[in-house]
């Protein structure tokens, strides 16, 4: 054969070569004769970690998702909360922080696969688990069931979101291997398979018959019982000093072939305010890991990085406790994204069962402490009333909940008069515990004292007929665990003064976070606020907005970087940073001391205004109160208020 007609030969071939290679399909599924998932015919194993987009600015995902695969992991785990994207009903939001599709393309071009959860319910420590408050327009909704709305809603939303979803399929060239349906569902009361199969159809509708469709849920027949279906590939979840062999063997009781899948192994735990801050042994995690990686299983650690719940977005259990901003999750990347020991020792475990990328993984990023802010007194709440409510008060004989309202996030005002004379200490009582979640009672602005879900429901106030009754309602979170996740908030039931039922409320439905963005509450008598000093009482003084700022230094190179803020002598409330949410803080009952706070939302053009809602007591009377910006994060401090009840690692329940 002469050299030119090898050449050819061999030029012939190769591209027949790539052409049979380009157009060969990539797949992914389940080989239950060998236990094992194959990706394009070859046996897989994915070694994942949980990472929530809805936790961690845009601008930073690409630095979380490299460290994440410098660890050595091929694949991340994802939810895609509802109520984050479709915030009032036919609403969609997919842009900035909230562009999945973005996000999944990140992964794709770093170089990890996806494991999806898109609900409709992900749990997930977020508010009300990812359904939308809206839903609870139908007071009776059985959610997370067959019940007709429920199902109206969940197929609107499916129909918007899995189509979006379906050209990331690992099998359209995209990163997503698989994908959940619902989520832990045998810890669910309902136990509908309907509802299961239901969603099943309309999973495989929009996304085909391909992918690998999955569930998760505890690592015991109990759970499996419920949360299992034929046509959904069975997981299970559980933590590290667990029986690994126990554990399987309860999938074992769903899938008796196919690969072993622990989809939430727990690196770390969730917080509570009020509760100790969980940490969670490094060597126990290695340990655990090791041993279920040499079992040849999949593995998903829950979390990789936690993240923050910034604005309203915590959940919360029951009893109720609602978490605090921070999703740190004591988890090998921190909420900032920093490298921990914890990190390290995981790394050198996958190193013993899979090549990981060389080179060192990204370094943490910098953080700045700009040092103390001044902030002094911009108005009170109850002042502020009628520019905080668009749309005005509304009058009604008994009180309205936040959905009745329209409103979901945030802080409800209900004024009324005092019927009677209460010139001795009077019982303001809430007798059904209808305060969800916790109300800041004052009488003619003076404050009288604060009612509580689950731990006080009365409180003495005194005044005259006539007196103005203030109660202003905080929404800290909805439960998002359990039966009780169709969490009403507000005053959902009436309250009595006395013996007698009060009537005739304003319902003031405040729009902060609006109000702040546009500057209304700086507009006025400067003069007049400079002079203004709210009356205290029984170390309490009234809900009130303070104000500073502060300017980021010239001539420092790389500036702005992260930081952290922290509330030296206040209580309890909320902070914004140029308008942005970053999240309540909650010193007085700890664990959660400082709040991160991003670089992306802050400016070195202009000063950074500082806005700060204080719902019990500043420290600003005698003299000049401050904010304090640090490099170090206090996610451990003291806990001021310990529930009398017992929870323990891996549960979300009570004991």
């Amino acid at each position: 054969m002469s050299l030119f007609i090898f050449v050819v030969v061999v030029l012939l071939y190769g591209s027949i070569f790539q052409y049979n290679s380009a157009a060969a399909p990539r797949s992914f599924s389940i080989d239950y004769k060998h236990d094992c998932f194959r990706k394009d015919g070859e046996v897989f194993r994915y070694i994942s970690g949980s990472i929530h987009y809805s936790r961690i600015p845009r601008v930073y995902w690409k630095d979380r998702l490299l460290k994440m695969y410098m660890a050595g992991l091929n694949a991340i785990q994802t939810y895609i909360p509802w109520n984050f994207h479709e915030r009032a009903s036919g609403h969609y939001d997919f842009s900035g922080d909230r562009d999945v599709t973005h996000f999944l393309q990140l992964a794709q071009d770093v170089g990890l696969l996806v494991i999806l959860r898109p609900g409709p319910y992900i749990c997930g420590e977020w508010d009300m688990g990812g359904l939308p408050a809206w839903l609870l327009k139908k007071k009776d909704i059985v959610l997370r069931s067959s019940d007709p709305d429920y199902i109206a809603a969940v197929d609107k939303w499916m129909g918007k979101l899995l189509p979006m979803m379906k050209p990331f399929l690992y099998q359209n060239g995209g990163p997503v291997i698989t994908v959940q349906v619902e989520n832990e569902y045998g810890s669910y009361f309902a136990c509908d398979y309907d509802y299961l199969r239901h969603l099943t159809s309309v999973f495989r509708y929009h996304l085909g018959n391909e992918v690998v469709l999955f569930t998760t849920d505890g690592a015991g027949v109990s759970y499996l019982k419920c949360g299992s279906l034929q046509g959904l590939y069975a997981t299970v979840d559980f933590g590290p000093g667990s029986n690994v062999t126990a554990a399987f063997s309860a999938q074992r009781y769903a899938e008796p072939h196919g690969p072993l899948v622990n989809s939430e192994f727990y690196t770390g735990w969730l917080d509570h305010w009020g509760e100790k801050h969980n940490v969670v042994s490094t060597t126990a995690i290695v340990k655990s890991l090791n041993e279920m990686l040499s079992l040849g299983a999949n593995v998903n650690m829950y979390m990789f990085i936690g993240g923050t719940n910034f604005g309203y977005w915590n959940g919360a259990n029951t009893k109720y406790a609602p978490q605090p901003t921070s999703y740190d999750y004591d988890a090998p990347l921190t909420e900032a994204g920093d490298l921990t020991d914890k990190y390290f020792a995981i790394r050198d475990v996958i190193k013993m069962h899979r090549k990981i990328p060389e080179g060192p993984p990204p370094p943490s990023t910098p953080k700045y402490a700009y040092g103390s802010v001044k902030i002094s007194l911009l108005t009170t709440v109850s002042k502020a009333a009628n520019t905080l409510s668009f749309a005005g008060p509304i009058k009604t004989k008994y009180p309205l909940t936040f959905i009745e309202l329209n409103q979901q996030f945030g802080y409800v005002l209900y004024r009324t008069t005092l019927p009677m004379d209460c010139s001795k200490p009077t019982p303001l009582s809430s007798p059904m515990n209808g305060v969800n979640d916790r109300a800041y009672v004052s009488v003619n602005g003076v404050p009288s004292g604060i009612l509580e879900r689950n731990k006080a429901i009365t409180t003495n106030i005194t005044g005259k007929p006539g007196d103005q009754l203030d109660i202003l309602v905080e929404n800290m979170g909805r439960i998002n665990y359990g039966k009780e996740i169709n969490d009403f908030k507000g005053l959902v039931t009436n309250l009595t003064l006395g013996s007698q039922e009060l009537s005739n409320w304003e319902v003031f439905s405040l729009s902060i976070d609006e109000a702040i963005s546009e500057g209304l509450l700086w507009q006025g008598n400067f003069e007049e606020r400079a002079t203004l000093t709210p009356p205290r009482s029984l170390g309490l003084a009234p809900p009130a907005f303070y104000t500073g700022s502060f300017i980021i230094p010239d001539g420092i190179p790389d500036l702005p970087q992260d930081t952290y803020i922290q509330f030296p002598g206040w209580k309890k409330g909320q902070v914004w940073i140029n308008g942005f949410n970053l999240g309540r803080y909650w010193p007085d009952r700890g664990p959660q001391v400082t709040l991160f706070v991003p670089a992306n939302i802050l400016s070195t053009s202009s000063p950074n205004n500082l806005t700060v809602l204080e719902l019990e007591s500043d420290p600003c009377t005698p003299g000049p109160c401050t904010v304090e910006f640090t490099t170090v994060p206090v996610l451990n401090g003291t806990v001021k208020s310990l529930p009398n009840q017992k929870r323990q690692l891996f549960r979300k329940d009570l004991l």
